[in-house]
């Protein structure tokens, strides 16, 4: 069998020769995104606006009737889109619904609209066994959403740190602001399109930067051995050889990811359609970031053939001169 080539050996893409027009548009999208967060805000689940979640197993039945529960739970009054989804056996249910602005922080509406809903689960299914009935209020989550901003900051940070440490600390600045790019063009699309941000988003933001992390350091890895390598090539002409040599490598990477991606966004559970579009989103933008956000910004922060060699100190250099070394300033 013949190896599966789709990107040709020795590409020579100019990715760098439209750098300016691309950091243009990227910085206007994320204008755009955070725009969009301050002004049109974010649709919070019940892990972020408080709500109830209550768990049932259907004992009669070998699996739960989903779109039934959807059906005439979401009909019931002072209750919008419910979130069901299956919880551990096929016949168990977790059902969470998000309490409406004018009685969040309201106990005893909150009561009243789960007794509501559990009413009508045992009036339409005599033998629903209700496994647990909880409250999200909201003081829990407004520490959850507190906590998923300190989650989300850390893991930057710590990034960022560990590139400066393995790099140099233009490296660092650099995959910190393609991270940035990437967290915010996310942020943004589920504020334009009002989709439920809850916790499952969170962990989708964190596998966002893992990936897009991930096709940095290749790429920065790649730059590094050829600063060694070319020492007298010019930054732009190597920042394109270094993307160039691992292009092979990121689009195999992405297309199998896709592979995966793809038919679960068509036809997987309306639960989890949230989660698999920040994720396919964030291949797309992680990609782009990665060779046109991290690699450019290394021309503007100075980087350069002598970033990775050694400084020598005017005694080491004297001494060298002195033991019959070459002096490169001569």
């Amino acid at each position: 069998m013949r190896l599966l080539k789709l990107v040709p050996d020795n590409t020579n893409i100019k990715f760098l020769k439209f750098r300016v027009p691309f950091y243009v548009v990227s910085l206007l999208l994320i204008a755009a995104s955070w725009g969009l967060v301050l002004t049109k805000g974010l649709n919070y689940g019940v892990d972020f606006a408080g709500g109830q979640e209550i768990l049932a197993t259907f004992e009669d039945r070998p699996d739960a009737p989903i779109p039934e529960l959807r059906q005439s739970i979401g009909a019931l009054p002072e209750i919008g889109e419910p979130v069901i989804q299956r919880f551990g056996a096929e016949n168990q249910v977790s059902i969470r619904v998000k309490l409406p602005e004018s009685v969040q922080g309201d106990k005893e509406a909150a009561d009243r609209i789960k007794s509501m809903i559990v009413g009508s689960l045992q009036s339409d299914y005599p033998s629903i066994r209700i496994d647990g009935a909880d409250s999200v209020s909201g003081k829990v989550s407004g520490e959850f959403r507190e906590k998923a901003v300190y989650a989300l900051l850390a893991a930057m940070i710590a990034i960022a740190l560990y590139i400066w440490i393995r790099f140099e600390w233009q490296f660092g600045v650099g995959a910190l602001f393609a991270l940035f790019h990437d967290v915010s063009l996310t942020l943004g699309m589920f504020s334009l399109f009002q989709m439920e941000f809850g916790l499952q988003i969170i962990a989708a933001i964190l596998a966002i930067i893992g990936y897009s992390l991930n096709d940095t350091i290749v790429v920065y890895d790649r730059i590094r051995e050829n600063l060694k390598k070319y020492r007298r090539m010019p930054l732009p002409e190597l920042l394109d050889l270094s993307v160039n040599e691992t292009l092979a490598r990121t689009v195999m990477t992405s297309l199998t990811l896709l592979v995966a991606l793809v038919p679960l966004l068509a036809f997987g559970p309306a639960s989890l359609f949230g989660l698999t579009a920040a994720i396919t989103l964030g291949i797309f933008v992680g990609t782009y970031s990665s060779v046109y956000m991290a690699a450019p910004i290394l021309i503007w922060l100075g980087v350069n053939s002598n970033s990775f060699v050694p400084q020598e100190t005017v005694a080491e250099r004297q001494d060298r001169i002195a033991r019959g070394g070459e002096d490169p300033a001569a």
